[in-house]
């Protein structure tokens, strides 16, 4: 799986019209949950295309009869008629536009929740390989493309569809051959625009990944505007901005040269079929004494004709446009999670808290694995774990060390199963991890990172989030046992104090004590803190360890971390280092053993003494 970054577009499926069509179906099955607004909006338009069907007729009778023969009555007659029935019209407009309105926004509410229902299932892998604003592209900007496609596919295409076909046979009953002649351009035009179709859509499919990459770039751009600034880079981001932006554009051009061949393809073939009528109608047709009226109304289907080909020509665009945008979500929607219940998968329950590890090898796929991956000589994924067996017992501490890429992550990241071990046994309890669904694993567990992300809220919200239904004083005495409360409370508006995305405005130790006080809240039975403490200073690290050390207590429990002072009392500590555990023992034995730990420990030493 290689990593797809905003210099490269996301890898697409062929495309055939096979694949469109099904996509179409599809993406249209969803109206069957509206089937009673869509049949209530079905009859409105019957009832439009029976008033323009008949609108013509109306006039060719007051024409021929009423005006030829001077019957006012008659004519004021047909008048209040067309009146009563094109205000009725006007009405039943209006009414559709707004169920049809209600139902897109409906039908896009649920594929919007599906996508991003679909996307939270995803494994790590998925989240690996492209960055987070191409997701982000398809959850907004794709779902929002299909509004159009889903109103007008109800309130255009089929009235539109109707109207052709009715105008087509009452112009056949009325003069055949005046009927050929004004339709002779018909085919010539469905050939030029299956034609445009094909290219234009290839075109409208690079624009969606011109689109992708440019909020793909946006999004770390602003993500990483604090190191931006600091190194004054605004002028390369700008260029590379620019870059994008051109790119955006000129697929954008490139799409809409073609996109608008399909309004000339129209208007030529309207404007050949009027010369074609009246030719044949004046010229050929001279003899046989074609009334005023019949021209009128032959003049009026003709338009009546054109205009709903021309709105379903924009359609067709409109269509070959958008439909992008919604094989590129069900595409998404289709990957499968490389982690999931398998069949059968239980409840996990209460958990003693053993943990084991049996033969256990993993290797990351392409573009996978964080800081963790490591490249073979043929630039293909080295394997990053090779059989590591080992057993925790329950309410055991242990600290995971060694240098950096070693496995330590990936080792608590397969006990929380974010990923799936290719090789051997985790087992829990002494039942494998995969026995049981992923949901109730993770209800017992608890993860504190060394990123600290904190949402956008209040801190007693953001604490709270470790346990929904927490109360305020349990909020409050989780924030406690782990030295947060005191800064909390000088906040200005205490534990109900604002946090913007990521904590901005408090400090990188404040934003750890918060994120101890969410996992000790959560009250878990395993615990996997990963570098927990990097960002505290010295002062604040002294004053968390007892709170630390109480959310350790009786729970089994994972400590990586860089600096040795910090896991000194851990009950066991394993120097991870080839791809598998090095070195195993307490602080003190592998101090004597002087392998790898000591060496790691003393060049720390050094580096904190100075020279």
């Amino acid at each position: 799986m290689a990593f797809n970054s905003f210099r490269t577009n996301e890898k697409q499926k062929k495309v055939t019209e096979k694949s469109k069509l099904q996509t179409m179906r599809r993406l249209f099955s969803y109206m069957k949950d509206y089937r009673r607004q869509v049949t209530v909006v079905l009859l409105l338009m019957g009832y439009g295309i029976a008033v323009n069907i008949i609108n013509p007729l109306l006039i060719q009778s007051a024409v021929d009869k009423d005006i030829g023969g001077h019957d006012m009555t008659g004519l004021t007659r047909i008048v209040c008629v067309a009146l009563v029935l094109n205000g009725a019209l006007f009405l039943t407009i209006r009414t559709r536009m707004t169920i049809m309105a209600d139902v897109c926004n409906r039908i896009l509410l649920t594929i919007r929740q599906e996508l991003y229902s679909h996307i939270q299932e995803m494994d790590f892998h998925f989240f690996d390989s492209r960055p987070h604003g191409k997701i982000l592209s398809r959850i907004i900007g794709d779902v929002n493309s299909l509004r159009d496609v889903l109103n007008n596919s109800v309130t255009s295409l089929i009235p539109d569809a109707l109207t052709v076909a009715a105008v087509v046979v009452i112009m056949f009953a009325e003069n055949p051959r005046l009927a050929a002649a004004a339709l002779i351009s018909t085919p010539f035009m469905a050939l030029g625009t299956c034609a445009i179709e094909i290219k234009a859509h290839k075109h409208w499919m690079d624009f969606r990944q011109k689109s992708a990459n440019l909020n793909a770039y946006v999004h770390e751009d602003l993500a990483g505007i604090r190191v931006i600034q600091s190194f004054a880079a605004e002028e390369e981001t700008q260029e590379t901005l620019d870059g994008l932006l051109k790119e955006h554009r000129d697929s954008f051009l490139q799409a809409v040269r073609l996109a608008d061949g399909f309004g000339s393809v129209i208007d030529l073939a309207w404007s050949v079929g009027c010369i074609c009528l009246y030719w044949y109608g004046i010229i050929v047709l001279a003899g046989e004494h074609i009334s005023v009226g019949t021209f009128m109304a032959f003049s009026v289907y003709l338009n009546m004709f054109w205009q709903p080909i021309n709105s379903i020509s924009s359609f067709y665009n409109q269509l070959v446009t958008n439909i992008a945008g919604a094989e590129r979500i069900f595409e998404i929607m289709d990957v499968e999670p490389g982690i999931r219940d398998r069949a059968g998968a239980g409840q996990l329950p209460p958990l003693q808290g053993e943990v084991e590890f049996r033969h256990v090898g993993f290797t990351y796929e392409d573009g996978g694995g964080e800081n963790e991956q490591t490249a073979g000589e043929d630039g293909e994924s080295a394997q990053v774990l090779h059989d590591v067996s080992f057993l925790v017992k329950p309410g055991e501490t242990v600290a995971l060390v060694g240098p950096t890429g070693a496995g330590k992550s990936t080792i608590v990241n397969l006990i929380a199963h974010f990923y799936e071990a290719q090789e051997g046994e985790i087992l829990l309890d002494g039942e494998d991890i995969r026995n049981y669904t992923i949901e109730s694993l993770h209800s017992q567990m608890a993860i504190m990172t060394q990123d600290s992300f904190l949402f956008s809220g209040t801190i007693r919200e953001n604490i709270r989030y470790g346990k929904l239904d927490a109360t305020d004083a349990e909020v409050e005495e989780a924030a406690a046992a782990v030295g947060a409360d005191g800064f909390i409370r000088q906040m200005p508006q205490g534990y109900d104090t604002e946090l913007t995305e990521w904590g901005g405005g408090l400090s990188g130790g404040q934003k750890q004590l918060i994120a101890l006080a969410r996992t000790m809240l959560s009250k878990p039975r395993i615990l996997i803190l990963d570098e927990a403490t990097s960002s505290i200073d010295t002062r604040t690290e002294l004053l968390v360890q007892a709170g630390i050390a109480k959310l350790l207590k009786g729970r089994t429990s994972f400590v990586i971390a860089h600096r040795l002072s910090t896991i000194r009392n851990a009950d066991r500590i394993f120097v991870i280092d080839g791809g598998g555990i090095a070195e195993e023992g307490s602080a003190k034995e592998l101090m004597a053993e002087k392998g790898l730990y000591y060496r790691m420990s003393m060049a720390q030493s050094i580096v904190q003494c100075g020279p």
